[in-house]
């Protein structure tokens, strides 16, 4: 238990930083199965809206800290990958 007031208030602080944290990460997680779920769909053009929006929660994470920066750039990678994967399927 902290002691000092400076440590009780890092304390609430951290409390409160983390039930944010958590809430953005299992966000993302969602953004991100709801996409592969679309790509999955054959479904391209809500894949592509999906896309943006996912990657834009992504670079906020990332630029809060929520998430390291290489991750987020990773994610994003491999959502574009996918995305143009199924586009080729799509029109073959």
């Amino acid at each position: 238990m902290p002691n000092t007031e400076g440590a009780k208030k890092r304390l609430r602080q951290s409390l409160v930083n983390r039930e944010r944290n958590r809430s953005v990460k299992s966000s993302l997680r969602t953004a991100l199965r709801k996409f592969r779920e679309a790509v999955a769909a054959n479904n391209v053009d809500e894949a592509a809206q999906r896309r943006q929006s996912t990657a834009r929660q992504l670079d906020k994470a990332a630029a809060k800290g929520i998430i390291h920066a290489n991750k987020s750039s990773r994610l994003k990678s491999r959502m574009a990958h996918l995305l143009v994967s199924a586009k080729k399927k799509a029109s073959a």
